[in-house]
C-alpha cells in the first residue's frame, strides 16, 4: 500500500424523507441556484420537496443539464448565477447534474470569457461556490467525490475534472427518489457503480486488505441486488444499490492502491463520438480491457474469480478467463451491451490523444496500439 491522504468531508443524509432537512443544511445567507436535468423531478414530486425546503430563501433555478453535461450549457448556468448573485449551488439529480454543479461552482468566480482552459490546466481553483446535492439516480458517487466529467461540444471532447474544493458539502440520499426511474436508468446505475469498483480493484496485488476486501463486498452487493433492483425495485434493493454506488467512488477503496481507469477513458471517447450512454460504453469495452491486460492483471482477476464469483478453479489463467466471462454475463443480464459494433477506432484513439490521457492503465502501459486491440476485441 502506497502512502495516501484521504479526506471525505461530505455529510451524508441517507433514508426516506431526508430532503426535509434542507433548511438546516443550507447556510443562513445562501442565495441558491437549483440545478437539474430534463425536468423529471417536477413530475415525480422531488422538485416540490426541494421547493418546500427552500421556503423563505432567495433562489433561482436552471434546468436542462444533459445526460452527458455540456460545457456550453454550464456556461449559461454560470451567467445566471452571476446575474442572480447566487452563492450556493444545489444539484438535484443524478451524477450528470452533480458533475455539472461541481464544474459550475468553480466556473462562476472566473469572469474570463472562456473558463474551460483555466479549469482543466494547472492547479484546481480554490475559490469555488459551495455545493450541495440531492441524489435521484445512484451511479457515479459524484455526490461525495471531487470529480466531474464534462463534454465540450465545440471541441468534441469529454474530459474529467477534479477539484477537492468543489466536493459537495452535503448529499441527501433518499432511496425513494429512485421509484420513478426507468429500467434503463437502473441498469446503467448498477453497472456504472460495478465498473467503478473494478477500475480500482483489478490491477495488481498490493498490501491493502481493507480496500480490497471492501471492494469485494461492494461487488457482491451489486451482483446480488442489481438484478433484484430491476426485477422488484423494492425498498431493500433501492437502499442497497444506492449506498453501494456511493461507496464505490467516494475515495475509500481507491486510497493507497493502484487504479486503472482505461475503460473509462475509452468509454468517454465513445460517448463523445456518438452519444452512447456512459455506463453502456463501459460494459462494451471492459471485458476486452481485461483480456488485453490479462497477463498483468491475472493475479487479481484470479482473486476476483475466487472471492467474488466463488469459482473453485486452481489455475490462475483459467480462473481469470472465467471471471471475465462471468462479468460480461452479468452486464448482459443487466441489459447492457458487451460489444461496440461498428466503431471508428482511430477516432477513439484520437480523442484520447487530444485529451492528453495516454498512456492509460495502472502501470501506464496502455498505449494507442493497445486501445486499438481492445476495440478490435470488443467489436
Amino acid at each position: 500500500m502506497v502512502s495516501f491522504r484521504h479526506s471525505n468531508p461530505t455529510e451524508i443524509l441517507f433514508g426516506q424523507g431526508q430532503i426535509s432537512a434542507l433548511p438546516q443544511l443550507l447556510p443562513a445567507d445562501a442565495h441558491v441556484l437549483v440545478l437539474y436535468g430534463g425536468g423529471s423531478i417536477k413530475a415525480n414530486g422531488i422538485y416540490d420537496q426541494v421547493v418546500a425546503g427552500l421556503a423563505g430563501r432567495v433562489w433561482v433555478e436552471f434546468g436542462g443539464i444533459e445526460a452527458n453535461p455540456v460545457y456550453e450549457t454550464i456556461a449559461q448556468a454560470a451567467e445566471l448565477a452571476r446575474i442572480s448573485g447566487s452563492n450556493f449551488i444545489l444539484a438535484v439529480g443524478g451524477g450528470s447534474v452533480i458533475d455539472a454543479a461541481k464544474f459550475l461552482a468553480a466556473m462562476v468566480p472566473i469572469t474570463a470569457e472562456d473558463a474551460r482552459d483555466r479549469l482543466h490546466a494547472g492547479p484546481p481553483p480554490r475559490n469555488v461556490l459551495p455545493v450541495g446535492a440531492v441524489l435521484t439516480l445512484p451511479a457515479t458517487g459524484s455526490e461525495s467525490n471531487a470529480v466531474s466529467v464534462i463534454s465540450h461540444a465545440g471541441r468534441h471532447l469529454k474530459l474529467p475534472f477534479a477539484n477537492p474544493a468543489a466536493r459537495p458539502r452535503f448529499a441527501i440520499l433518499d432511496p425513494s427518489t429512485m421509484k420513478s426511474l426507468s429500467r434503463r436508468q437502473l441498469e446503467n446505475g448498477t453497472v456504472d457503480a460495478f465498473t467503478h469498483v473494478l477500475e480500482q480493484y483489478l490491477t495488481y496485488p498490493v498490501n491493502a486488505p481493507v480496500q480490497l476486501g471492501y471492494s469485494e463486498t461492494l461487488l457482491e452487493v451489486l451482483l446480488e441486488w442489481g438484478p433484484r433492483l430491476i426485477a422488484e425495485n423494492s425498498d431493500e434493493a433501492r437502499e442497497n444499490v444506492m449506498w453501494a454506488a456511493n461507496q464505490a467512488l467516494n475515495g475509500l477503496i481507491g486510497a493507497g492502491v493502484p487504479q486503472d481507469w482505461s475503460t473509462h477513458m475509452i468509454g468517454h471517447a465513445i460517448t463523445a463520438l456518438n452519444g452512447t450512454d456512459h455506463a453502456r460504453t463501459l460494459t462494451m469495452v471492459m471485458g476486452s480491457v481485461m483480456r488485453n491486460g490479462l497477463e498483468a492483471k491475472k493475479a487479481m482477476l484470479a482473486r476476483y474469480a475466487r472471492r467474488v464469483w466463488k469459482f473453485d478453479i486452481a489455475d490462475d489463467r483459467q480462473a481469470a478467463e472465467a471471471a471475465i466471462a462471468a462479468t460480461e454475463d452479468f452486464f448482459t443480464r443487466m441489459g447492457c451491451p458487451i460489444r461496440t459494433g461498428a466503431l471508428d477506432a482511430e477516432a477513439v484513439v484520437a480523442h484520447i490523444e487530444a485529451a492528453g490521457q495516454f498512456p492509460l492503465g495502472e502501470s501506464h502501459a496502455t498505449g494507442a496500439e493497445a486501445v486499438r486491440d481492445i476495440l478490435r476485441r470488443a467489436a
